[in-house]
């Protein structure tokens, strides 16, 4: 089918500046996948036009008059679920805590806000916004995302250890997600305790401005200590090295990691395969990959290398992935030894980090 026959996907704008309202909406109409369907000036009049309107997706602004996008995100997620796209100011702090709580409300992602039609990065700006508002409008939505009580499919269906792997105790793990990540990465990595054995890396794709403020985010949420990697910093145990925007997080074979401008594996910088690569060179058997929602397939050539080089691969399960794309091409080829819910993937994590086993 031609792009030309394809419905527009439309969207609804919601942004309490005249000016970037008017950019937004200049933005929207240049691209031939999308068509405005309604622009508002705030939440209030956003949730009272979202049943009318019925957007495929929804550009959010996160500091609106009265209501804020939080807000908003909760009360859409909740009576009409559509998928969210974020468009925040990435340098104001407030503004990016708000963001990332809204990410975990049930916004898909969140993007940078345009400055105006002179600004240096305006063209990236704006092909960001419009690639993300037409990628998160295919996403299916759930009414306020809550999981069951899943059971663990594998351990009741299958002999308790995976026959195919040896315990080996392992030195560090590696964890990665794409859209729906933050949510699902703060409910794993804050069940985790303080004390827990292994250091951590981590990736995460999002627009480079937010990484800063996004770890300090995760790192308020639990008792981990998290920042942005360090190019030659060791690793220790207790720590989430989160790779730095547009940088690849990789582990050198002496164990210390490597902050690297090497240029993008499928697109993506940061790579997971990039990183559980390096990680299947440098600790081979000891290494312990863990992938979580995320479109595309970033991670998963890694993670069967991991699993080559005889290490542990861990994904998350359909039921509970927002998008099961990456967990979904992991488990296809071949890279993971178990795929679980969410809720049960921090339990094995600790299990397998302190020798419990499968």
């Amino acid at each position: 089918m031609s792009m030309a026959s394809q419905p527009r996907v439309r969207v609804m704008v919601v942004e309490d500046s005249l000016v970037v309202r008017q950019l937004l909406v200049h933005i929207i109409a240049s691209d031939p996948r999308l068509v405005v369907a309604a622009a508002v000036s705030s939440a209030e009049e956003a949730l009272r036009e979202i049943g009318r309107v019925q957007p495929d997706v929804v550009s959010m602004d996160i500091r609106l008059p009265g209501m804020d996008g939080l807000e908003a995100t909760r009360q859409i997620m909740s009576e009409h679920p559509t998928p969210i796209v974020v468009i925040a100011d990435s340098i104001e702090d407030s503004s990016l805590k708000i963001s990332m709580n809204a990410l975990r409300a049930g916004a898909l992602t969140v993007v940078e806000k345009p400055v105006g039609l002179s600004s240096a990065n305006y063209a990236g700006i704006a092909s960001t916004i419009c690639t993300q508002l037409y990628i998160m409008s295919q996403v299916p939505v759930v009414r306020q995302r809550s999981f069951a009580p899943w059971r663990d499919k594998i351990t009741n269906t299958a002999p308790k250890r995976d026959p195919e792997w040896s315990a080996t105790l392992p030195s560090i793990m590696g964890i990665a997600a794409s859209t729906g990540g933050p949510p699902a990465l703060a409910k794993v990595l804050g069940a985790l305790p303080e004390d827990f054995p292994l250091p951590i890396l981590l990736v995460q794709h999002m627009g480079a401005p937010f990484m800063e403020g996004f770890a300090s985010w995760l790192n308020g949420l639990m008792p981990l200590k998290v920042r942005l990697a360090q190019d030659h910093e060791i690793p220790t145990a207790g720590n989430v090295y989160v790779a730095p925007g547009d940088r690849h997080l990789l582990l050198s074979p002496a164990g210390a990691l490597k902050v690297s401008a090497e240029p993008p594996v499928g697109n993506q910088r940061p790579s997971a395969t990039m990183l559980f690569q390096s990680m299947a060179r440098s600790v081979g058997r000891r290494g312990l990959g863990v992938i979580l929602t995320g479109m595309g397939e970033d991670g998963a050539q890694g993670l069967v290398e991991m699993r080559q080089a005889g290490g542990y691969g861990l994904a998350e399960d359909e039921s509970t992935a927002v998008v099961y794309g990456m967990p979904a091409a992991a488990t296809r080829m071949g890279g993971v030894n178990v795929s679980l819910p969410l809720d049960l993937i921090a339990p094995r994590i600790l299990r397998l980090a302190r020798g419990d086993g499968e």
